[in-house]
């Protein structure tokens, strides 16, 4: 007897599973290794694999996405293998997972459901679960047809009939589908709640720091960068999704001498994945709100893996959508200030810098200049820090990178602040190099060498300075000059 299929749960901790996919001609995938991806997102996700099959077509099968012939070949394969699951590396109707696990006998998992479960394993803050919750309605949602299909027969061939005759199965399809839209308003209503309270902490802590946001594919390096460059205390693993939430702390971006000090807000961030579900990208679009609303972010690229073409391609890509959900939602919120009356600024995505990762276990060092020719600005680094705590590769040109963001090119400006404001004195002082000050009634004036950017941040939560001798318009941004030359 064949083991019997579970569709209760698509948990496959610990199952013999086989791995299953069909390649396509426009398909985008490591040739070299075609399973590898779904091969370590399952077995994050607990599965054994004890086997892989694989079909060319020039288009999927309607019905059972693999042709009628490998079908059986897989369901064979399983049976010789003891295999008690079948992943695919796609995402299939539910009629589809129905045939093949009415031919197999074993129970069936698509790419989709296979990444809920890891993010549902992996949350663990009240708002990850939210999240993974919503996702895995919306998931469920247009599948519930197909799911109650095997209920229709009560009502008839036909499908029609007379009063009093709707049987359980379209009784029972519309009451679950109330219960997951009512469910699916309660979570999305509390997670508004969050997101809102986060989006305004987000918010200000922009408005007073630089922020600097880590993005890149799964397993990169993020973390491990991240830790590197700050106090740390992100959770660092060589697997996939190690990083569920958004973690942030103070970078100091320390430079040569005679330089004042200056810091960052560097996040890092959950990773990107080939065919990442729509929905998770929509739901975990908040978790990435660091990243989207940072100053600048830093793309992190494995750029010793085999696939790291393919994964750059995916974070582009992955940056690229959630963007434009960004834009349709701040396209409403126009709509409504205009109809109100007032203003808002339009969404401008950050600058990136590319940052080519492990380049250390390259082993032909021609790999990184042939992605900087691709990619102007890329930066050879590795984010594993050495006994000073410093990255073994690239350091000094991040941060000199990150600080010229920060600061601006350095320009001489002679700034007048009133005495009593020592907080914007020091700010001064401590971020620029002072080669003269005068004094006179309530007021210094600063000769100094200085980031343009600084004092722009300064101007922006509302102090008072004169530039060059003259008092900027808080309507518009300085037209910074160099102070004239002294005798």
């Amino acid at each position: 007897m064949p083991p019997s299929r579970d569709r209760e749960t698509i948990k496959v901790a610990a199952e013999r599973t086989v791995l299953a996919a069909v390649r396509l001609p426009d398909d985008r995938y490591d040739h070299d290794d075609p399973f590898g991806e779904l091969r370590e997102l399952a077995e994050q996700a607990g599965a054994v694999i004890v086997g892989e099959i694989e079909q060319r077509l020039s288009r999927p099968q309607s019905g059972t996405y693999m042709g009628k012939g490998k079908i059986e070949e897989l369901g064979h394969l399983c049976e010789a293998l003891d295999a008690v699951t079948i992943i695919f590396d796609h995402e299939l109707s539910p009629k589809q997972i129905a045939a093949i696990e009415e031919t197999t006998e074993r129970k069936v998992l698509d790419r989709s459901e296979l990444i809920l479960d890891i993010f549902a394993s992996r949350a663990t803050t009240h708002e990850a679960k939210l999240q993974v919750e919503i996702a895995q309605l919306e998931y469920t949602y247009p599948r519930l047809r197909a799911m109650w299909d095997h209920l229709e027969r009560i009502v008839g061939s036909g499908g029609i009939g007379g009063v009093g005759t709707r049987g359980p199965g379209e009784q029972q399809l519309e009451i679950d589908r109330r219960l997951v839209q009512r469910r699916k308003k309660v979570l999305t209503d509390e997670l508004a709640k969050i997101q809102a309270r986060k989006r305004r902490q987000v918010q200000a802590r922009n408005a007073e720091h630089f922020s600097v946001g880590l993005v890149g594919y799964t397993n990169a390096g993020k973390s491990t960068l991240f830790n590197a460059l700050t106090s740390g205390g992100a959770y660092a693993d060589d697997r996939v999704f190690a990083t569920l939430m958004t973690r942030t702390r103070e970078w100091d971006l320390k430079s040569g001498e005679g330089q004042g000090g200056v810091t960052a807000m560097l996040s890092d961030t959950v990773g990107f994945v080939r065919d990442l579900p729509h929905h998770l990208v929509a739901s975990f679009r908040a978790t990435l709100e660091e990243a989207t609303h940072a100053d600048l972010l830093l793309i992190i690229l494995d750029v010793a893996d085999p696939a790291s073409e393919l994964h750059y391609e995916t974070v582009r890509g992955t940056l690229d959508d959630l963007f434009e959900e960004i834009r349709k939602s701040e396209r409403k919120a126009k709509e409504v200030a205009d109809r109100d009356g007032g203003t808002h600024e339009a969404y401008v995505p950050p600058p990136c810098v590319l940052l080519l990762n492990k380049a250390d276990l390259l082993e032909d060092q021609k790999e990184v200049l042939i992605w900087q020719t691709r990619h102007p600005g890329a930066m050879a680094v590795c984010s594993l820090a050495d006994s000073e705590g410093r990255l073994r590769i690239g350091h000094d040109d991040l941060v000199a990178r990150v600080r010229r963001e920060v600061e601006g090119e350095p320009r001489v400006l002679v700034i007048g602040v009133p005495l009593r404001d020592a907080k914007t004195i020091h700010t001064i002082e401590s971020r620029g190099r002072v080669t003269a000050r005068e004094y006179e009634g309530d007021h210094v004036t600063l000769t100094v060498e200085i980031g343009p950017k600084l004092i722009d941040r300064l101007l922006t939560s509302g102090v008072s300075l004169t530039i060059n001798g003259e008092t900027p318009k808080r309507e518009e941004k300085p037209a910074w000059k160099e102070a004239p030359a002294g005798p």
